[in-house]
């Protein structure tokens, strides 16, 4: 057998005996009634409520959302038909770009085909650009920023999460005249935690760095007009680089940068995460346009998936579940162990009809597993409450402080 062979099997072998062996729920997704869905398993249908979409607000089946896909895709076919620079640019990525930089405040903005793409491209393009970079990235960052930074020749420097006392350590002990940037989230998915952009801001200034920040979990929700923490916390113009996603919070697909239109410019003409992928199809990108037009309008919208996550974390308090604590939307709760956090997650799909996706290593740290709720707009009272008895029944920690 080729050695190849070899270390697929053992490795798989590994994370089965771990509990962390991944297996994709058949879950078809329900325009009209989002957030119920249909398993659809052994030629059988069965109804199934979803806690775990990154579809924050229900964009994604929202009617002017929906129409505006349709439309794009009647006239103009369902593929891009390759990239900008061979198929040439729709005018509707050119509409995109523009309001996504109006709604950060920025001169430019560039869409990507995902927002792992966009991490990716845009930094390892960034820190190929000049030698000696020190990059100061947060202990917490994704997955895609990570390979954007390792995709690079730069020297990096991880800081403990949201710490800015080892922040301005690492700073300070860089090489003075090294160029600097500062990588970091503004709501990280897994904890559900703020970073403190100002704070980082006033860093960058005082070490001359300038600063990435991924707006992935935010965009479309926080701020004015759904702008992200940034623009909450009125200091998006402190930015240089702000990279959102058109996924979560507007319910469609692709990723994005906003910032200086030179820089724009410079990751556009060089990076090749960009360059060499085929455009976003034209019913994607007029269904994006249409849903961040809407959201940005749409304030009691934004402001009901605040209402609706701060129910949920009430009725699990009070229902004595271990709710790890958050300031954002997203509410997890805490198993602290990978073949346990899937059982959960199974049995409340298959005795409740519930869907909750078991978080596990190495999306989260051996110990810290998870089940991650993200309540919408749409999710109702009910649902909440048949979703904490469920819990209450499933979950050992629950059975126990009952008892």
């Amino acid at each position: 057998m080729h050695p190849f062979r070899v270390a697929c099997r053992r490795t798989l072998s590994e994370i089965g005996r771990e509990g962390r062996y991944r297996v994709f729920t058949p879950l078809r997704k329900e325009a009209a009634r989002f957030p119920v869905y249909t398993l659809v398993q052994d030629g059988l249908t069965r109804d199934i409520t979803v806690w775990s979409s990154n579809d924050y607000l229900g964009m994604g089946v929202h009617p002017v959302v929906t129409e505006a896909a349709a439309q794009a895709a009647r006239r103009m076919g369902a593929g891009a038909g390759g990239t900008r620079n061979i198929a040439g640019t729709s005018h509707l990525h050119d509409a995109l770009e523009a309001e996504l930089a109006d709604l950060h405040g920025k001169q430019a903005a560039l869409l990507f085909t995902s927002g792992y793409v966009a991490n990716q491209a845009a930094l390892s393009t960034m820190l190929r650009s000049l030698p000696d970079w020190q990059v100061f990235s947060d202990a917490k960052n994704h997955a895609s920023m990570i390979a954007g930074l390792k995709g690079a020749p730069a020297s990096v420097h991880i800081f403990a999460h949201n710490d800015m006392d080892d922040l301005a350590a690492k700073l300070a002990a860089a090489p003075a005249a090294a160029p600097k940037l500062i990588a970091f989230e503004s709501v990280y998915s897994m904890d559900g935690d703020i970073s403190p952009i100002g704070a980082i801001c006033d860093l960058a200034e005082r070490y001359g760095a300038m600063t990435y920040l991924d707006e992935v979990h935010a965009v479309g929700l926080y701020g004015p007009n759904g702008g992200g923490v940034a623009e909450r916390d009125r200091v998006a113009d402190r930015i240089d680089v702000i990279e959102g996603t058109l996924a979560k919070g507007f319910g469609c697909h692709g990723g994005y940068i906003a910032g200086d239109a030179e820089v724009v410019d410079f990751i556009r003409s060089t990076a090749s995460g960009f360059i060499f992928t085929t455009s976003l199809p034209p019913s994607t990108v007029a269904a994006a346009l249409a849903s961040v037009r809407h959201v940005r309008a749409d304030a009691d919208r934004r402001a009901a998936i605040f209402a609706r996550a701060e129910a949920l974390k009430h009725r699990l308090d009070r229902a004595g579940l271990p709710r790890i604590p958050t300031v954002s939307h997203i509410v997890p709760v805490h198993v602290g162990d990978a073949a346990l956090c899937r059982d959960i997650s199974r049995r409340l799909l298959e005795d409740f009809a519930i869907y909750a996706t078991p978080i596990n290593y190495p999306t989260v740290a051996k110990g810290t597993e998870r089940l991650r709720l993200t309540p919408t707009p749409l999710h109702t009272e009910a649902m909440m409450d048949t979703l904490v008895e469920a819990l209450r029944q499933v979950m050992p920690q629950a059975r126990s402080m009952a008892a």
